[in-house]
């Protein structure tokens, strides 16, 4: 009899799993992959770290977070400045100066940056937004919003922006200054060696089955520990009894190039609609590579059906309002906790995920 089974060798039950077995607990890692770490596994291919399941860059403004990550590896002192990429022009992101500057050629000064926007949003100003573009429009005006947010979000979400609802973009970030730096956090860097090795120190002296799908068996799963920390969808621990809750998956084309160097960046958006993927990743601009290669995956966005791997949740108001109610079922069973993005049906960064590990963690250890 084990004191927990984890499901899911991610961040969240690695987290879990280190914690628990560190206090004496006897634990087991369940993973239907033939390889631990979940989405943050990182594979060598020609010397470079290759982000599998799409680029994960490490930022955060808790020092106790920073501190906490930093003893499984040493970090890299890399910085998140993409680029996006609209048919035959190229901006940096966030919006900042250097982007204003280049969307409008008679733009210099912060003071005449605020201005065009401005002008633009009271051009464009609808009173009570009644969907994304309306939205976008009221935060930012017509041009940013046509050449860096429409084609994007209309590939991320499968469906146009007039389609999309208006809360879904709050807030846009905008920075009347020269500065690309993405995240804007005071700690941010890339796991020297990947992200699988910081996985690995975790899981050490844990017994761990690859291949192993926690649903081929649940009856003897939930029979052989006293609790089951689950990091899968909610709504497929509970067979979609109340029906399927919505997803984005992604699907990726990672690809060789005997080159050293394809786009001269880690991470370029794709704006237009008219490309089919979202963005190209070079990973090994992650941590600085100088190799003869280089390994590039171009993301696509897809609609999640039944079977796909589920990647992200679409968090819109019926969404919100079906998964309360798998939230009040998993509330009666006490000896399973739902953790992570998809337990919770919540988009977690990672610095996210090792504060709601740690918390869960310490509320089983002294609840």
């Amino acid at each position: 009899m084990y004191d927990y089974i984890i499901v899911g060798s991610g961040l969240y039950g690695a987290i879990c799993a280190y914690e628990l077995n560190k206090a004496g607990k006897k634990c087991l890692v369940l993973e239907k992959r033939p390889h631990i770490g979940g989405n943050v596994y990182t594979e060598e291919i020609e010397g470079i770290n290759v982000h599998k399941y799409g680029a994960h860059i490490f930022h955060t403004s808790d020092k106790s977070i920073w501190q906490y990550i930093n003893q499984f590896a040493e970090f890299n002192n890399y910085i998140n400045c993409p680029v996006a990429r609209y048919k035959n022009e190229c901006y940096n992101l966030p919006f900042n100066m250097n982007t204003f500057t280049k969307l409008w050629p008679d733009v210099f000064t912060p003071e005449e940056a605020q201005k065009r926007i401005e002008e633009e949003r009271k051009e464009g100003y609808v009173e009570t937004p009644s969907n994304l573009e309306e939205q976008a429009i009221n935060l930012v005006g017509k041009t940013i919003y046509e050449k860096l947010i429409k084609g994007y979000t209309e590939k991320q979400w499968g469906k146009p922006c007039t389609e999309l609802p208006a809360f879904i973009i709050k807030r846009l970030p905008v920075r009347f200054i020269f500065d690309n730096n993405y995240f804007n956090d005071k700690y941010q860097g890339i796991p020297e060696g990947g992200y699988t090795k910081i996985i690995e120190k975790m899981l050490s002296g844990i017994e761990v089955k690859l291949n192993c799908d926690f649903f081929d068996d649940k009856e003897k799963w939930l029979k052989s520990a006293k609790k089951i920390i689950y990091t899968g969808a909610i709504d497929k621990f509970y067979d979609y009894v109340y029906g399927a809750l919505e997803y984005r998956s992604v699907r990726f084309e990672t690809e060789v190039l005997d080159t050293p160097n394809y786009q001269g960046n880690a991470v370029i958006n794709y704006t237009a609609y008219d490309v089919p993927y979202t963005r190209i990743i070079e990973h090994k601009h992650f941590e600085f590579g100088k190799q003869e290669k280089t390994v590039i995956s171009r993301e696509y966005s897809s609609t999640w059906k039944l079977g796909d791997e589920p990647y992200y949740p679409v968090n819109d108001a019926k969404n919100a309002e079906l998964y309360e109610k798998y939230k009040a079922l998993s509330e009666k069973d006490a000896n399973v906790v739902f953790g992570g993005r998809l337990g919770q049906y919540k988009y977690y960064d990672m610095h996210n995920i090792i504060k709601v590990a740690l918390e869960q963690v310490e509320k089983e250890l002294n609840g």
